[in-house]
């Protein structure tokens, strides 16, 4: 599997850590525009190429949430604030890890990951979105382009060599000092100096973005001075300020920064509070009995900012515990009040599908899909209504759709797996196997299984030819990656 290229591409995995930040309209603090740099180093076409494989390979290697509901959350949150930010040159790919380390990060081609620890630790939406800003700005400043530029300034050496230090910089920022110190020529006080410049930048146009995508610029300090006083005395601190220090001054200056601004009341977000508790519940290190009592007592107190948030919390500890009728008793109740809130209707499904409810589930999805036809959560959940029911042609031809929509998306590929299993589709069934191995980066194994494929496609004209349009497509992506070493 490319073990050098794998060494490297997972040191990229901890890229340009978190810190949080925004971005606004007309402030005096205008930066210049330096996003342009280092495009005879790394192209943006390269950027992409570059950052296709690093995703391929945290595939393969992370923990990687494909929860529909969090994914849905994330990618719409993201991109209302993509949409305030300048200078984008690439697409923007949003998507989550389950750990409950404060983190986030980004890497080439307009990769932003973000940590299921992120939500057990802010407390509103605009904290998280100022986190999401940061790591948008350092995409459009190109901050890992204009490193690599920085560098080749230094001596010549290789692209990929230097990419391996840069990225291991800012993942391990120790071990990546020696390794650019030894195969560079470059000090460590330099290489440190440069990233706090970078981080300078994406805190600024961060705070634009944040600002001018309607969110409150007050929750970048207040994020960073949470964290700062809760971490100021720890022997260990979460990854985020290993890799990126809290000093008081940058809490200051994002105080100082936001206070630019005019004030702004920003009203609690619904979906954020129970996107909160999803994680809490499914996705945390919280034991199903100690998150139980978690949102009880908030019930029993009244110490919430949405009581539906703290309901649905403990709907879904109900349900890890196997308390169905509890569980289905609060979820109707909050679907009688909002009928077409996506996290009470795949808690709804779930539960008519535990029952073998398979009809009420087809037909409650199918109502929904009908006036949002591009739902990832309504899509999913009835695609494997389709299955449990032993509808795969349903299944099969909604599932390919999503593919289309989305080839990023891991969870519809495994998902087909299954649909050409029920039908006994040998050759189809490895053809998805192999999507699955390409999408993490196992090319190899991808190209075996079209083998396989192709193998059981005898007197099926377009089948055989779009196996083989899939092996030259997956031969030639094996290539870039090797060349990618070089």
């Amino acid at each position: 599997m490319l073990p050098r290229f794998k060494q490297l591409l997972l040191a990229g995995a901890v890229a340009m850590g978190l810190s949080t930040c925004v971005h606004s309209f007309a402030v005096a603090d205008d930066l210049p525009d330096l996003g342009t740099a280092a495009v005879q180093s790394l192209s943006i076409d390269k950027e992409i190429i570059y950052g296709d494989a690093y995703m391929r390979i945290i595939r393969a290697q992370a923990p990687m949430l494909y929860d529909p509901l969090l994914a849905q959350y994330i990618t719409e949150l993201g991109n209302r604030l993509v949409a305030h930010a300048n200078d984008v040159r690439t697409p923007f790919y949003f998507f989550m890890l389950q750990d409950d380390e404060i983190n986030a990060f980004a890497f080439f081609g307009g990769h932003v990951a973000v940590h299921t620890g992120l939500f057990l630790y802010a407390d509103n939406e605009s904290e998280i979105a100022s986190v999401l800003a940061h790591e948008i700005a350092h995409v459009t400043q190109r901050h890992l382009a204009r490193a690599i530029e920085a560098q080749q300034k230094s001596g010549p050496v290789t692209l990929a060599g230097m990419l391996g230090a840069i990225l291991l910089t800012i993942a391990a920022p120790q071990a990546g000092m020696a390794a650019l110190a030894s195969t560079q020529a470059l000090t460590a006080q330099a290489r440190i100096n440069y990233t706090r410049q970078n981080e300078q930048e994406a805190d600024r146009f961060g705070m634009r973005t944040l600002v001018a995508a309607g969110f409150d610029p007050t929750a970048v300090g207040s994020f960073f001075g949470k964290l700062a006083a809760k971490y100021r005395y720890t022997s260990k601190p979460p990854q985020m300020l290993l890799t990126h220090p809290l000093p008081e001054s940058r809490v200051s200056e994002a105080r100082d920064r936001a206070a630019q601004y005019p004030k702004v009341q920003v009203k609690p977000h619904l979906n954020f509070h129970l996107a909160k508790a999803r994680v809490m519940v499914r996705f945390s290190s919280y034991g199903d009995n100690a998150v139980l009592a978690l949102f009880q007592q908030q019930l029993d107190k009244k110490d919430y900012v949405f009581k539906e948030a703290s309901l649905y919390g403990k709907a879904l500890a109900l349900f890890r515990l196997q308390n169905y009728k509890a569980a289905a008793s609060i979820i109707d109740e909050l679907l009688q009040k909002d009928p077409d809130n996506l996290f009470y209707l795949d808690t709804k499904t779930d539960l008519l599908t535990q029952a073998k409810q398979y009809d009420d589930a087809i037909k409650l999805l199918e109502s929904q899909r009908r006036l949002r036809p591009s739902s990832l959560v309504i899509n999913t959940n009835l695609a494997n209504a389709y299955l449990e029911n032993k509808q795969s042609g349903k299944a099969i031809a909604l599932l390919e759709q999503m593919t289309f929509d989305d080839k990023n998306n891991l969870l519809p590929f495994q998902m087909l797996i299954t649909a050409y299993q029920q039908t006994g589709n040998k050759a189809m069934e490895h053809y998805e196997r192999a999507e699955v191995m390409a999408l993490r980066a196992n090319y190899k194994g991808a190209i075996d299984q079209l083998n396989f494929a192709y193998r059981e496609s005898d007197n099926q004209p377009l089948q055989i030819a779009r196996i083989e349009a899939k092996l030259r497509q997956f031969k030639d992506a094996e290539e870039r990656i090797k060349k990618l070493q070089l």
